[in-house]
């Protein structure tokens, strides 16, 4: 192997979202940036797969609309493509299929219970700091504090599968509630014609037209440091190994991940055991699946309140046909395991998943074409970190820096948070690094 090397402001190691939110920016502020990706395409964990014709998403689906991911486009001049289902949920409460736009929390719990009104009473007590529970209850011991209704633990456990890829008993009530008070619920969402990684694809274009690079099948094998600071990465590339340097290197693999290609030796005890605290990835199992006919009638998603395992149904093709074959329908159902964290018995989960599907959708063994059961967990999770259990984006490596979902800020999840932590991390890379001139 020869060895070359290739001067930039800034390395961006994986395009997943939070890696190209953050090239995008940095790019479009004048900083001569690289991303260095392993896979041949980019997206990462929230990318799409061609599956016989269908464009199948291998992880999130939905992109929120309105929020800082649009932002973030319009920015940096990267289109944003994103079609809104109307109504874009309907929640199945005994048997009937109901939309709570515009009704909120009072509505939906209404439908559920008659107690529903004390639960709408301590979400709207949790609007003040004072009201918020202790850090160690979770979402499910608190519902549990207010009724034993089955609809309603229901509700809360797939709210909290749907938003943060993780169980109600494992998500302390403190993020769901803050999430749900503070960053305003039953947010706007929408679907891309070309799956989740059209919007990954136009980042990466903006990249490129600010002067940037994007570099893919470019695996990184180490972080270069010197006397504590980031000087750069090496990386195989087309069957060379190439040193990049760069005053600043920003990494979306996963602190876990950027530990490992720093090396633990280069990095404070204290630090290290940080991160091994914080390495609390989630798991998802989703079923992929299309129809001649038409299985649900929801323009986009459908939520349960009585279910083993699945949170939703999505509905990707009544608004973005594109998405499969003429004359096809494309669906995913996705369901989170219990445990959410840690080990759990993948058949047995997945047969509880199918079991819903098929209670749910008429003669879905017969009308139904699976296309894939995907299963994301441990290195290829829906989330890094458990909500709450975030780590900093800093490190302990000047001119180091971590985006992505295993960084996210206090309740917040998906790709949304991901923007977020690019947008953070890049105000500091700006306050503190000149990008090189007439280089």
């Amino acid at each position: 192997m020869t060895t070359t090397e290739h001067a930039f402001d800034a390395i961006v190691i994986g395009a997943g979202a939070g890696g190209l939110f953050t090239a995008a920016r940095l790019a479009h502020k004048g900083y001569r940036t690289v991303v260095v990706e392993r896979l041949d395409k980019v997206g990462g964990r929230a990318s799409t797969d061609d599956i016989d014709g269908f464009k199948v998403n291998n992880g999130a689906i939905v992109i929120e609309v309105g929020g800082i991911t649009q932002q973030t486009c319009e920015e940096v001049g990267a289109p944003f493509d994103i079609r809104e289902p109307q109504p874009p949920i309907l929640y199945r409460i005994a048997g009937k299929d109901v939309d709570v736009t515009g009704g909120g929390w009072g509505f939906l719990l209404g439908k559920l219970t008659r107690q529903g009104a004390k639960l709408v009473k301590g979400i709207g007590a949790a609007r003040n700091d004072s009201g918020l529970p202790e850090d160690e209850l979770s979402t499910a011991d608190w519902v549990a504090k207010y009724t034993k209704n089955e609809g309603v633990h229901g509700i809360f456990r797939n709210m909290c599968a749907s938003v943060f890829a993780v169980g109600s008993e494992d998500l302390p009530a403190r993020v769901f509630l803050t999430y749900f008070t503070r960053k305003s619920a039953f947010k706007r969402f929408g679907f891309h014609p070309e799956g989740t990684i059209g919007l990954w694809k136009g980042l990466a274009g903006a990249v490129e037209r600010h002067g940037g690079q994007v570099w893919l099948s470019t695996p990184v094998t180490k972080i270069l440091t010197e006397g504590g600071t980031a000087t750069g990465v090496v990386v195989e590339r087309d069957g060379q190994q190439l040193t990049l340097t760069a005053p600043v290197v920003v990494s979306d693999v996963g602190p876990a991940a950027t530990v490992e290609l720093v090396g633990a030796e280069n990095l404070p005890s204290d630090y290290r055991d940080l991160v091994k605290q914080g390495d609390r990835p989630t798991s998802m199992i989703s079923v992929n699946f299309a129809s001649r006919e038409r299985l649900v009638e929801v323009p986009g998603m459908l939520s349960f309140a009585k279910s083993r395992r699945l949170a939703y149904v999505a509905n990707f093709t009544d608004i973005c046909p594109e998405m499969a074959p003429q004359g096809w329908n494309l669906y995913v159902g996705t369901a989170v395991p219990k445990p959410s964290v840690g080990d759990f018995d993948e058949a047995a989960e997945t047969e509880l998943l199918l079991q819903d599907l098929r209670d749910n959708i008429e003669d879905f063994d017969t009308r139904a074409k699976i296309l894939n059961i995907a299963v994301t967990r441990d290195g290829w999770p829906p989330q890094r970190a458990v909500a709450g259990f975030d780590l900093p984006h800093d490190t302990p490596i000047a001119g180091l820096w971590n985006v992505g979902d295993g960084v996210k800020e206090y309740a917040n999840g998906g790709t949304t948070a991901c923007a977020e932590t690019a947008q953070l991390v890049v105000d500091k890379i700006v306050a503190g690094y000149r990008p090189a001139v007439g280089k």
